[in-house]
């Protein structure tokens, strides 16, 4: 019996402990609360910085708006975007040969009929002493057809008055046929020799006149050589150097047309129908946002095209527009050629009405 007791200990200690033990009332034991440590010190400009990030984003979109927007327009007032534009003159060479000297340089201002580049001319002027000389000679034969031509009138003035005697003296008896018939042969023989001569002389004067002629284009090559300015205005691009020789038609010179200057702007279909040629315009360059210029409208297309890609924003190049030509007044110009640049964005506000007043900020004058 004493062995089951200890069997039975034994199988008992080798059980797990099944048992469960009740903890004490909830209530009874004191309220543990995790306690959460928020650290706020480093964290406290947070909310001001984003408050000053949408200030200045709002900021800048309404800036953004307000350069691209422009002036609020009344009605009977079109505008669009566009760069101030001056016409390009290409100064090329007539001829070919070699650049000599240079007389002007980008940025230069020149005058109508200032000489900005001279061509090597020395064959020219080599052809020239040729032909002048063939003229010395048409001279020289004009002056000896003209002497053989006296002449000739001389010997038919003696065969006339031959003739005259001998038709005087046959009737009477003293003077035979046979003589006045030598009288008649010798005139016809003086009035054909008068009658060469003559031809020589012209002969001779048409020689003489195509050498001159000769002598004239020569020196009016010599003169096409001589590079000038065809308008007054600003040289933009020097192409070539001294020294390079150049085919006809080389470009030397780039220069600007400052008397001609315009913008060209793209209005859709509601607006370009009303536009007119000759109605009041304005320009608003951003380089001046308080100076409108003055212009006319002098171009307007034919048909619809495409926007450039210039615009803005897709759905505008995607419309169909008519280009518009605004130019400026040459008498605005006047005096002002040193200040126009060419490729300055800005806006151009055109007038489809003629009755509508233009707003106050589209009244001035252009920058002094």
């Amino acid at each position: 019996m004493t062995t089951d007791k200890a069997t039975d200990t034994r199988a008992q200690s080798a059980r797990p402990n099944t048992e469960v033990v009740t903890p004490p009332a909830v209530a009874s034991l004191p309220a543990i609360v995790p306690t959460t440590t928020t650290r706020r010190g480093p964290r406290r400009w947070l909310r001001p910085a984003f408050v000053i990030l949408a200030l200045l984003s709002a900021g800048a979109m309404g800036g953004f708006w307000w350069l691209h927007s422009g002036p609020r327009l009344p009605l009977g007032i079109a505008s669009g975007n566009g760069r101030l534009e001056a016409d390009e003159i290409d100064i090329d060479t007539k001829f070919a040969g070699r650049l000599a000297t240079l007389f002007a340089d980008e940025g230069d201002m020149v005058r109508a009929g200032q000489l900005v580049a001279v061509m090597d001319t020395r064959d020219l002027e080599a052809t020239l002493k040729k032909a002048q000389a063939v003229v010395s000679q048409a001279q020289r034969t004009l002056d000896e057809a003209q002497a053989n031509l006296e002449q000739q009138q001389t010997q038919v003035k003696l065969a006339k008055q031959e003739l005259d005697r001998a038709n005087a003296l046959v009737p009477r008896g003293y003077a035979t046929v046979e003589l006045l018939d030598q009288r008649r042969q010798q005139m016809a023989a003086a009035l054909g020799a008068q009658n060469a001569a003559i031809a020589k002389v012209g002969e001779a004067e048409h020689g003489l006149d195509a050498a001159q002629h000769d002598v004239e284009l020569y020196r009016v090559n010599i003169r096409d050589n001589a590079l000038v300015a065809p308008r007054k205005g600003r040289i933009e691009y020097r192409v070539a150097n001294v020294g390079e020789v150049l085919a006809a038609g080389g470009k030397v010179f780039t220069m600007l047309d400052t008397g001609y200057v315009y913008m060209d702007i793209y209005l859709p279909t509601a607006d370009a129908g009303r536009v007119r040629l000759g109605s009041d315009a304005r320009i608003v360059l951003d380089a001046y946002p308080t100076h409108p210029i003055p212009a006319k409208v002098v171009f307007i297309a034919s048909q619809a095209q495409f926007t450039p890609k210039t615009v803005e924003t897709k759905d505008e190049r995607d419309t169909l527009m008519f280009r518009i030509r605004v130019r400026i007044d040459p008498e605005r110009l006047r005096g002002r050629a040193e200040i126009v640049r060419s490729g300055l964005p800005g806006i151009a506000y055109v007038r489809t009405d003629p009755a509508v007043e233009w707003p106050p900020q589209l009244r001035g004058g252009g920058p002094s």
